[in-house]
């Protein structure tokens, strides 16, 4: 898992959010919430799968191949969650 998400760390993933100078930076002092991004990814993921018809059940079946280790009501709790 740490090491898909140091791929996509550093190819800043948040780059709609911030420049990659600042997440480099924040980053290398451990500022970043890796499960958090990683999440945000997800959400992103299922957004694009969802806006070209996709739907939700195959969807998810595609998000779990992609992260094996998360169940299904799992993925289904991310792309759901809104943040407060």
């Amino acid at each position: 898992m740490l090491n898909k998400l140091n791929d996509e760390n550093s190819r800043n993933p948040l780059n709609d959010l911030i420049s990659d100078e600042i997440y480099s930076l924040l980053n290398e002092r451990g500022l970043i919430n890796e499960k958090s991004v990683r999440d945000y990814i997800i959400r992103n993921k299922f957004k694009a799968m969802r806006d070209n018809k996709m739907n939700v059940g195959d969807a998810i079946e595609a998000l779990r191949e992609e992260y094996p280790y998360l169940q299904f009501d799992s993925i289904r709790k991310i792309v759901y969650h809104k943040d407060k």
